[in-house]
C-alpha cells in the first residue's frame, strides 16, 4: 500500500474508551476548559520545537515565530486550533491519541464511583488534555506533520469518540498540528469570536506563545476578508518573567493549570527572582491534590526547565529532592547552556546550588502555609504528608526543618487526627521531661489502646502515636528535635528519667526480686519464643506486654522489608509482667505445671495481639482460652 493511500481504522485503548464515555456524558460542569487544554498542548508543541531547533535549525522551515491560531466557522459549526509547533508523526499520533501512557491510570479508573460530581473531580485531578475536546465535539479531526518530515507525510486522525479512530496519510504543507472540533448541537455557541476571545483571555492570557484570532470586522466575523487578518489576543509573554506585582491571583492559578494539567487550584505558590552569583527565576506550586501516580516510581516528575526563556525540557527532576516530587512549576536559568541535557544536569555544580536554594524556598513556603493558614496546611498534610516523611532520610542538611513540618497523632489530641507538630509537643512537655516519646503501630485504635501507654497516662506524659507504614523507618533517621531525643516506648527497658524517683526505683527493684521465681518459671514455659522475661514498670492495668529489644526491627519495618522480598533477621520479644495484676497473682500461685504453662501461653498470645502481631498458632490459643472458660463456667 502506498504512503498516499494508507488508511486504517484502529481501536482505542480500553482506558481511553472508559475516559471518553465520561467525557461524552459531560461530567465537567465547566465546558470552557476544552479550549484551555488544547491551547496548552499547542503551546507545549511550540516549546518543544524551539528546543529541538537549537541543534537542528532546519526544523523551523523558514517559519521561526511560534504561534497558536484559534478560528471558527459558525455555518459549519466548527472550532479550529492550529499551531506551527513540533507536530507528530503517524506513530506518535497513534501513541498519543489512541492510548493513555500514564502511570496510575488503572488506579484512577478503579477509583471512579459512578457519582458524576465525584468522578468529574477525579478526572480533573487526573488530567486528560486532548480528550477534553469530546466535551463539546461529537467528532474531532487532527491534521498534523512532524517538523522535518516531507509534506507528503502529513497525518489525518479522526474519531467520533465511540471506541475507534481513523488514521490516514495526507499532504500537509506546513508543520504542526491543526485540531478541528465539530461541535455538538448543544455547544454550537462556542463558534463565536467574542466568546472564544473571552475564554482565551480568561484561561490562556499567561501563555508565552502568541495566540492569534481573526480580527473582528464591524462586529460580524462573517464580514471578514477571505484571508483573515490575524491579531494576537493574549499578552504572549511568559508569566514568570513578569514582576509579582503585575500578576493577579487568578493569573497565577491559570498558569498552574497550564504547567500541571491539573483542573484544580493550587494550595499555594512562590514566585522568586534570584540575582547575583546565580541568576534564575522560579515559580513553584504546591498542588491542591495528590496525583494518582505519586507513589509510582516510573511516574514523571520535576519542573519545566527554561534557559533564557527558551524551553529545554519537561520533568527536570534534578532541581528538587525526591521527597518534594509533588511540586509543580518552572525554573528559568540564565547560567545554563541552551544545549543542556539530563546527563549534564546531573553533574553541573550550578544545578546543585540551585537545588539547594529551591529546596529551602519550598520549605519556606510550607512553613509559611503551616503558620499562616493551618487549615490549608492540614489539607496539604492529608495529601502529601507521607511523601514529606521521606525527607529526613534523604535530606540530612534540612532534617530539622522538615521535622518541624511533620504532623502526628498523639495522646493529647485523642489519637485520631495527625495535627500535632513536634513544636506543639515540646511546648507541652512536663517539667523535667527531656525526651519525646512515641509509639508505632498498625492502626490508630491499636496504638490508642496499647498497654505501653498505661504508665504515660498515669503520669500525664504525652506520647506521639505513629501509624503510617513509613513511620518506623522515618524514626530511624529522625533522632532528635530541638535538642530532645526520641524514645520508642515499646522498645528496651523503659527509663522515664526524672519521672521515676529514687523511691520508685527502689520499690521496683524489690518487687522484681520478690517475683524472680515467677520470672524463671515463665522463661521455662515460654522457652524460645521470648528473648527474656522481666517485671514491667510500664503497666498499670494490663497483666502483660511485649517489648522490643533496642536493636530489633519493629512490626511496621519488618512488614515493609518482607513485602519487598528482603530477608529480615529473626528477633524475639521481651515478655513483661505486671506484678500487681490479679491474673499474675493467680499465675504465681498456680502449682499445676500444665495449667501454669497454658495460662502463661494465653497471656503471651494476648500480649502479642495487643502489640499487633499475628499469632503463630491461633488454633492453639483458642483451645487454651476455651479450656479456661469451661473451667470458669463450672
Amino acid at each position: 500500500m502506498s504512503v498516499e493511500t494508507r488508511k486504517e481504522t484502529l481501536g482505542f485503548q480500553t482506558e481511553v474508551k472508559q475516559l471518553l464515555q465520561l467525557m461524552i456524558h459531560s461530567l465537567y460542569s465547566n465546558k470552557e476548559i476544552f479550549l484551555r487544554e488544547l491551547i496548552s498542548n499547542a503551546s507545549d508543541a511550540a516549546d518543544k520545537l524551539r528546543f529541538e531547533a537549537i541543534s537542528k535549525p532546519e526544523l523551523l522551515e523558514g517559519d521561526a515565530e511560534p504561534r497558536v491560531r484559534v478560528s471558527f466557522d459558525a455555518d459549519a459549526k466548527t472550532v479550529t486550533i492550529d499551531d506551527n509547533g513540533i507536530g507528530m508523526s503517524r506513530e506518535e499520533v497513534i501513541a498519543h491519541l489512541g492510548t493513555i501512557a500514564k502511570s496510575g491510570t488503572a488506579d484512577f479508573l478503579n477509583a471512579l464511583s459512578g457519582d458524576q460530581r465525584k468522578d468529574s473531580q477525579l478526572i480533573g485531578q487526573f488530567g486528560v488534555g486532548f480528550y477534553s475536546a469530546f466535551i463539546v465535539a461529537d467528532r474531532v479531526e487532527v491534521f498534523t506533520r512532524r517538523a522535518g518530515a516531507p509534506a507528503a507525510e502529513g497525518v489525518h486522525w479522526s474519531s467520533a469518540g465511540e471506541g475507534e479512530f481513523d488514521i490516514e496519510t495526507v499532504e500537509k504543507p506546513g508543520r504542526g498540528t491543526r485540531v478541528v472540533l465539530h461541535l455538538k448541537e448543544d455547544d454550537v455557541g462556542f463558534a463565536d469570536g467574542w466568546r472564544l476571545r473571552e475564554i482565551v483571555k480568561k484561561y490562556s492570557d499567561h501563555i508565552g506563545v502568541p495566540i492569534q484570532m481573526p480580527k473582528q470586522h464591524h462586529g460580524e466575523d462573517k464580514d471578514a476578508p477571505a484571508e483573515p487578518e490575524w491579531e494576537t489576543v493574549n499578552r504572549a509573554n511568559a508569566l514568570w518573567t513578569r514582576s509579582r506585582n503585575e500578576v493577579s491571583e487568578d493569573e497565577y492559578k491559570a498558569f498552574y493549570k497550564h504547567v500541571s494539567h491539573d483542573f484544580g487550584d493550587p494550595l499555594t505558590w512562590s514566585h522568586n527572582k534570584v540575582e547575583g552569583k546565580l541568576e534564575y527565576t522560579s515559580l513553584l506550586y504546591v498542588p491542591g491534590r495528590a496525583p494518582f501516580d505519586l507513589y509510582h516510581r516510573e511516574a514523571a516528575r520535576g519542573l519545566k526547565l527554561y534557559v533564557q526563556r527558551v524551553f529545554i525540557m519537561d520533568q527536570a527532576e534534578q532541581f528538587l529532592p525526591l521527597y518534594l516530587r509533588f511540586l509543580r512549576g518552572v525554573v528559568d536559568s540564565n547560567d545554563l547552556s541552551l544545549n543542556v541535557s539530563r546527563e549534564i544536569l546531573q553533574k553541573d555544580p550550578v544545578i546543585s546550588s540551585m537545588k539547594s536554594a529551591l529546596t529551602k524556598r519550598v520549605l519556606d513556603m510550607l512553613d509559611k502555609l503551616a503558620t499562616g493558614e493551618p487549615e490549608k496546611y492540614a489539607e496539604f498534610w492529608k495529601q502529601f504528608g507521607q511523601v514529606l516523611k521521606e525527607g529526613p532520610a534523604e535530606d540530612f542538611a534540612n532534617r530539622e526543618r522538615i521535622a518541624g513540618l511533620l504532623r502526628f497523632a498523639s495522646t493529647h489530641s485523642g489519637g485520631e487526627a495527625q495535627d500535632v507538630s513536634l513544636a506543639d509537643y515540646v511546648g507541652r512537655m512536663k517539667d523535667g521531661q527531656t525526651k519525646v516519646y512515641y509509639l508505632t503501630g498498625e492502626s490508630p485504635a491499636q496504638v490508642r489502646n496499647s498497654p505501653h501507654l498505661e504508665v504515660f497516662r498515669k503520669k500525664g506524659i504525652e506520647v506521639l502515636l505513629l501509624t503510617d507504614r513509613i513511620d518506623e523507618w522515618l524514626m530511624g533517621y529522625l533522632t532528635e528535635f530541638d535538642g530532645k531525643s526520641f524514645v520508642d516506648v515499646a522498645r528496651g527497658d523503659l527509663d522515664l528519667g526524672a519521672f521515676d524517683t529514687d523511691t520508685d526505683k527502689q520499690a521496683q527493684e524489690e518487687v522484681a526480686k520478690s517475683k524472680q521465681g515467677l520470672v524463671e518459671r515463665l522463661k521455662a514455659a515460654l522457652g524460645d519464643d521470648v528473648a527474656d522475661v522481666r517485671v514491667s514498670h510500664r503497666l498499670t492495668e494490663s497483666p502483660a506486654v511485649l517489648a522490643l529489644g533496642e536493636q530489633d526491627i519493629g512490626l511496621q519495618l519488618r512488614q515493609i522489608l518482607e513485602a519487598s522480598g528482603q530477608a529480615v533477621p529473626e528477633s524475639k520479644p521481651v515478655f513483661e509482667i505486671n506484678p500487681e495484676h490479679p491474673l499474675i497473682g493467680r499465675l504465681d500461685a498456680q502449682t499445676d505445671a500444665s495449667r501454669f504453662d497454658a495460662l502463661a501461653r494465653v497471656l503471651f498470645d494476648q500480649a502479642a495481639l495487643a502489640a499487633g502481631n499475628g499469632l503463630k498458632d491461633p488454633g492453639a490459643y483458642v483451645r487454651r482460652l476455651n479450656d479456661l472458660l469451661v473451667e470458669l463456667a463450672g
